[in-house]
């Protein structure tokens, strides 16, 4: 049982109602709610501290009915509601669910990390948890909660006795990642990279990179700060940093050598060198690999154990993962992409053979007054690619950046002809989808693309 029903009451600070059931869950949308659930009822807005983007349109008590059709057992809600389930009533329910948060953590005894970066973050707290899992039980984020309502939320999923918890944390604008930091209250903080997203909201990489070292402000006593040895400067001397890299002299460093398939990685750590395959491509994956060592170091687990879970590891959804389609490898990058996961990806590509390389590149958003200029960088990266098609407003101006590589450009991928892109490919070919994730993940075009191949 997750929650015991007076647990629930003393989390909220409530002593009404006295009577009501252990939950066996928390969630916030009626569509994937699990019967014995506490149902959540978040309203559009979360308040003056979090941006306007984190706003929608939709109030969590309309679907108060469809909660408990679903067979939720209980209700946290900040309005009167109809309903016969017992209701936890605060004056504002995304507090509620930082105070369930705060009291989750609080009783939780074990050994927590929490993760953040410009990409890849999803990546490194999936094989975290992968890894982790074969050593205590282990909680951690799913998909990509890692905002003002997904870390509470996973946080109050997490279950007491869980030997470790993982989570990841997020950011669009300054100021985000310290309260998630000090709710999480990590023993190691992890910060994987910093690249230019969301440098349209933060102005420089300077800015983004103070924003995602402020995930130590949350770090408990004697925590340790995990980062990029090239990220490591004399500003940060507040707490440990313990450095990973393919440099030499990082405290944890690494050396990989890339084939078509696979990753072999070096790594030597407290001068102990371990060797171990990675079951993808892409050196950015390696140096993630090597990222997720760092802190399996960091956090006292068993590092000879997480090595020889390596070559068994999973990619999330939409992060590099490679399927098969009428003889074409088609490789699934379409969750997100920025200028420098964009050009990780494309060398990957380009490493690929034998077969033809084709790219198909959605625009990366939020890069302000930089998008020109980044978007015809990506485009000088595809020297070495045989076809490129390119979908969306910010690779409008780089057509003759391709030259005769690229293929079409349309203006948003519900104007790309898949017949006519299919009619180019051949067996044998290896297939990039990668782009920012309004274009291609939430149309679920890689599914398409895949369908459409295998009955053609």
């Amino acid at each position: 049982m997750l929650w015991q029903w007076h647990d629930l009451l003393a989390a909220l600070n409530l002593s009404e109602p006295k009577e009501g059931r252990a939950v066996t869950g928390v969630s916030i949308d009626t569509r994937t709610l699990v019967a014995g659930d506490l149902f959540v009822a978040l309203s559009g807005d979360p308040g003056p501290r979090f941006d306007a983007s984190g706003r929608g349109n939709s109030d969590g008590h309309e679907f108060v009915s469809a909660a408990g059709e679903a067979g939720a057992a209980a209700l946290l809600v900040s309005n009167d509601v109809e309903s016969k389930l017992p209701a936890l009533q605060v004056t504002n329910t995304l507090d509620g669910l930082w105070q369930l948060a705060r009291f989750a953590r609080a009783r939780m005894h074990g050994r927590v990390a929490a993760v953040t970066g410009s990409a890849g973050k999803t990546t490194a707290r999936s094989w975290l948890e992968q890894i982790l899992s074969a050593q205590l039980p282990t909680h951690a984020s799913v998909g990509s909660y890692n905002n003002h309502w997904g870390v509470p939320l996973s946080l109050a999923r997490m279950p007491e006795h869980s030997g470790y918890g993982v989570f990841e944390v997020g950011m669009n604008h300054a100021g985000e990642i310290t309260p998630l930091s000090e709710l999480v209250a990590p023993h190691v903080a992890l910060v994987l990279n910093v690249l230019p997203a969301h440098i349209g909201q933060l102005g420089s990489l300077e800015a983004i990179r103070q924003e995602k070292l402020d995930i130590r402000q949350g770090l408990q006593e004697n925590g340790i700060l995990v980062v990029p040895y090239d990220l490591a400067r004399s500003d940060v001397t507040d707490v440990e940093v313990l450095t990973f890299g393919f440099d030499a002299n990082a405290d944890v460093a690494a050396t990989v050598q890339t084939s078509a398939d696979f990753l072999s990685v070096e790594v030597t750590i407290a001068e102990v060198n371990y060797r171990y395959d990675l079951a993808t491509t892409g050196e950015h994956l390696a140096l993630t690999s090597v990222a997720v060592l760092a802190v399996i170091h960091a956090l006292g687990a068993d590092v000879g154990k997480a090595v020889e879970s390596m070559s068994l590891l999973d990619n999330p959804p939409g992060r590099g993962n490679m399927f098969m389609a009428s003889g074409r490898t088609i490789v699934d990058d379409s969750y997100n992409a920025n200028p420098v996961s964009m050009t990780y990806a494309i060398k990957a590509l380009t490493q690929r053979v034998p077969g033809r390389r084709i790219a198909i590149l959605g625009e990366m958003l939020e890069l302000g007054e930089q998008s020109q200029e980044l978007h015809q960088e990506v485009a000088l990266a595809c020297g070495e690619v045989d076809v490129v098609v390119t979908v969306g407003e910010g690779f409008a101006h780089t057509r003759s950046d391709f030259g005769d590589r690229l293929l079409v450009h349309v203006d948003s991928v519900d104007h790309l002809d898949l017949d006519q892109l299919i009619a180019v490919t051949q067996p044998g070919d290896t297939i990039l989808v990668k782009g920012s994730n309004k274009v291609f993940w939430v149309n679920k075009f890689v599914s398409k693309l895949i369908t459409s191949l295998e009955s053609d």
